[in-house]
């Protein structure tokens, strides 16, 4: 196991007596599990082999020499176990282990992103608001 690995936290040594003379042993005692720090959102490109999605991430890094962002995209196999994804589905990729040679993710859906942002963050307007009591009055 490798100690950088980001699936399990590395190994740290616990001193443990291990008989009644109390001399001391090394006893490997795992962690627990660290997540990893990058996440990746991207879009279903492709569909066609069984149990298999290909999905486009899109970031966005500083160009060397003219500083400027540019959009960077990489695509990434991931596993669909129930081919429930279509083509245009945003989808998060969960890092595990290797499923095949390039399968080293699994999709999981994503909520889709509310566009009217700005409406919710507002409060209602009055006309609304004098609209569905009158609503509710009437039933």
């Amino acid at each position: 196991m490798l100690l950088g690995s980001s699936f399990v936290s590395p190994l740290q040594l616990h001193l443990t007596p291990s008989n009644a003379s109390g001399a001391m042993a090394a006893r490997p005692a795992l962690l627990g599990r660290i997540s990893a720090a990058k996440q990746l959102t991207g879009r279903v490109v492709t569909t066609k082999a069984d149990k298999t999605v290909g999905v486009e991430v899109v970031r966005l890094t500083p160009h060397p020499k003219y500083h400027r962002r540019e959009r960077i995209k990489k695509k990434y196999q991931a596993h669909d176990p129930e081919n429930r994804f279509k083509v245009g589905d945003v989808v998060e990729l969960l890092r595990s282990r290797p499923i095949s040679k390039t399968k080293h993710f699994l999709a999981v859906p994503v909520q889709p992103r509310d566009t009217r942002r700005k409406a919710q963050l507002l409060p209602p307007l009055e006309s609304d608001v004098d609209g569905e009591v009158e609503e509710a009055v009437a039933q």
